[in-house]
């Protein structure tokens, strides 16, 4: 464990450290972000769920078609001005199409239109772009996944996958029927239905010969397809006038060292994974010899990176853990879903200017990664933020473009929708990342995520701490920030301890100097997990020093939604601290929450009222208080995402009348006065969809005002984490 006694070597050796590249020269920054369900029909309950999964475009690069399965749907997107993209309509199918291809003016559209995974069926339909009218279909024969058109446009490959049933049999195969892959002849850009061919891809592979589990296809300039077949781990070559098989090869495993093996709400890269198979999903080629693969696994591997192959099955690069540490180092590492780390699925490749770019989507981290093509060692470029889950990637060099789509719709539980990004190459700074980490003392990724308070150390301009909240409550935490460079940097991790022990029981939501080198820790409760509501005070190691228990009048009408911020007024005798109540609790007035206030030297509880403003829907709350210059900066906010936020703000409360009254009396309600609405720094940060959790806001030394988000550990959440800086906070008043 690193600990605050390392910060001034660390800081020290900073300006010689290796920054994570992409701060200069051409880079990708988000430029729009499109809600699928944008896309729903007039009349269309809103709360359809909906998903944006492959996605291509058509030859001019105006108009981008995407596969909506749960919707049933082909849906389209008009990008002539990429800036401010607009729903094109949808095409509802007769089943759920699974991949897209745009061919001329049409589009061909594989559809499952399956009764079981063990009765197989479906057809490639033939959409008119400027009518939006199905015009005809293919009987393909089976389940499919991946469609992919040649280069020349001779031909359509599709994978025929017949997924396995993963509730039969404990998901084993083989499992019938197998799949295979067809190979569709195109005249005037119109699928002959009479001349599709058969690819047997049976009797390749070890594991499951005669179940080939075909995942995915690409041709490259040959006229050769590569294809995956998954759960087999294993990959082949075709030769698309032919359609023989022309070589064929285990995609083999690797050994990872330093990853996070264990869901222990612990990120520690120092495990170790044995022989993990590479088993891929998406498959690109390089050029006519190579090609790369996302071993994302879903059988029994998933090697957690990418993989770089001749044609001949000889290993040219293996990624290892390397794209995985970059995830963790940007807060991006799923430590609730370890099996697979970060698991990458989808895989582009395109040619910008000089560079030939390779793009790695990482589904469980909602991370895209930029590599540049060598022909050696890849280089990685920079780290794109993507939505949910992304699923399709698509290059657009012609328009310097490159879009991401996005599968997982979390509208039933009141989360993020679909959404298709779209990002450009231009010459200038990535926006993102705002915040990453240095590398620890061995070399190793500082893991981070579930930032939840946010304080200021009192001596040093912009040296910030934050905390993390009970995603990781395995290892709970103080990270130092220095927010003098771009991005800021995490430099050195605190682990909280008790007893020298790692400590327990702890949900950390906010974090104040104690004016002595050590910290007061706002401690959210839960009595369902048996999590006390508290404040603690660690020291310098991050050792427990001194426990808080809130006084049994408040517990007496406790809830779940407890402190969410600490800050600290006056000092000696007279040090006061003030804690904000993110909710109402059983004995407030609707509408309205607590500040307590606690002198340490008294033992002394006291308390105000917070007046909230009206929720329209979903709820209000409180979620970091901090004191500067005779002001309390309050942020409240409801607990809504995307276009239906409306409340993300810093109000102030007046020190000058803040007179809390003794608990179980009448409280004074306090007047607050709005000094910042944070939405327009929210949509304009990183273009991006707006973020629920705005969780911690400071003030450094010389006055600037800082904020960061919540990014929930990576769980049904896109893994951002945006930390803005709002200038001098005489200008943000």
């Amino acid at each position: 464990m690193r600990t605050r006694s390392s910060l001034v070597a660390a800081m020290a050796a900073l300006a010689a450290s290796v920054s994570l590249p992409a701060h200069a020269g051409q880079v990708f920054n988000r430029i729009a972000t499109f809600p699928v369900a944008s896309n729903l029909p007039e009349g269309a309950d809103p709360a359809t769920p909906t998903s944006s999964e492959i996605i291509t475009a058509t030859d001019d690069g105006n108009t981008l078609v995407y596969s909506d399965s749960p919707l049933g749907a082909v849906g389209f997107v008009d990008i002539s001005d990429p800036k401010a993209p607009k729903a094109g309509g949808i095409v509802k199918i007769d089943g759920e199409p699974t991949s897209v291809v745009v061919v001329g003016a049409k589009v061909l559209a594989g559809v499952n239109t399956s009764k079981s995974k063990q009765e197989p069926s479906d057809n490639l339909s033939v959409i008119d772009i400027a009518s939006k009218a199905v015009e005809t279909s293919c009987d393909l024969g089976g389940q499919p996944d991946s469609v992919t058109l040649s280069k020349d446009g001779r031909f359509l490959a599709v994978a025929i996958e017949n997924e396995r049933d993963e509730e039969l049999n404990d998901g084993a195969i083989p499992q019938m029927p197998s799949g295979n892959l067809k190979i569709v002849s195109l005249k005037a850009g119109m699928p002959d239905c009479d001349a599709i061919r058969t690819v047997e891809l049976t009797g390749l592979a070890e594991i499951a010969p005669e179940d080939a589990e075909p995942e995915f296809v690409d041709f490259n300039e040959a006229g050769e397809i590569a294809v995956t077949l998954q759960e087999n781990n294993h990959i082949a070559i075709v030769n698309a006038e032919t359609g023989a098989v022309v070589s064929h090869f285990s995609a083999g495993a690797v050994t990872l060292e330093n990853v996070d093996t264990k869901k222990d709400g612990r990120l520690s890269f120092t495990g170790k994974v044995e022989n993990a198979l590479r088993e891929p999903d998406a498959v690109k080629w390089l050029d006519n010899d190579r090609l790369v693969i996302a071993n994302e696994g879903d059988y029994k591997g998933g090697s957690r990176g990418f993989t770089i192959f001749s044609k001949a099955g000889e290993v040219l690069h293996e990624s290892g853990a390397g794209f995985e540490h970059i995830a963790a180092r940007l807060g991006h590492y799923p430590e609730h879903r370890n099996k697979k780390g970060i698991e990458p699925e989808g895989m582009e490749v395109g040619p910008y200017g000089e560079q030939k770019l390779v793009f790695v989507g990482a589904e469980r981290a909602s991370l895209v990664g930029v590599y540049e093509d060598t022909g050696a060692e890849p280089k990685f470029l920079q780290a794109l933020p993507s939505g949910i889950g992304p699923e399709g990637l698509l290059a657009l060099p012609a328009r310097n473009l490159f879009v991401t789509a996005n599968e997982t719709d979390l509208v039933e539980d009141g989360g993020a929708r679909s959404h298709v990004m779209i990002f450009e190459r231009a010459e200038g700074e990535a926006a993102y990342p705002m915040l990453e980490s240095e590398p620890d003392a061995n070399g190793l990724p500082i893991g981070w995520g579930a930032l939840s308070g946010l304080a200021a150390d009192p001596e040093t301009q912009g040296r910030l701490y934050a905390v993390s909240d009970s995603v990781y409550g395995g290892e709970p935490a103080i990270f130092t920030i220095d927010a003098t460079q771009t991005p800021a940097r995490i430099v050195v991790k605190t682990v909280i301890t008790r007893g020298g022990n790692t400590a327990q029981k702890l949900d950390l939501e906010g974090i104040a100097s104690d004016g002595d080198g050590g910290f007061w820790l706002a401690n959210e409760g839960d009595a369902a997990k048996l999590v006390p509501h508290a404040i603690f005070r660690v020291d310098a190691e991050g050792e427990i020093r001194q426990e808080i228990a809130l006084p049994a009048e408040l517990i007496a009408h406790q809830t779940r939604f407890g402190l969410e911020g600490v800050t600290t007024v006056g000092e000696g005798d007279e040090l006061m601290l003030i804690a904000a109540v993110q909710r109402e609790w059983g004995d407030d007035p609707k509408g309205e929450v607590k500040l307590l206030a606690y002198k340490p030297k008294a033992k002394d509880w006291s308390a105000v009222r917070y007046p909230l403003e009206k929720a329209e829907s979903g709820w209000m709350g409180l979620s970091e208080i901090t004191a500067h210059d005779g002001r309390l900066y309050i942020v409240e906010r409801d607990n809504l995402i995307g276009d239906a936020a409306k409340v993300k703000r810093v109000y102030a409360v007046s020190l000058d009348g803040f007179r809390p009254a003794e608990l179980g009396g009448e409280l004074p309600l306090v007047e607050k006065t709005l000094v910042r609405d944070l939405l327009p720094d929210l949509k304009s940060a990183t273009n991006g969809y707006v973020v629920d959790k705005v969780e911690g806001f400071t003030i450094d030394k010389a006055g600037e005002a800082f904020v960061v988000t919540d990014n929930d550990g990576v769980d049904d959440s896109s893994g951002e984490t945006l930390f803005i800086r709002l200038g001098n906070i005489a200008a943000v008043n």
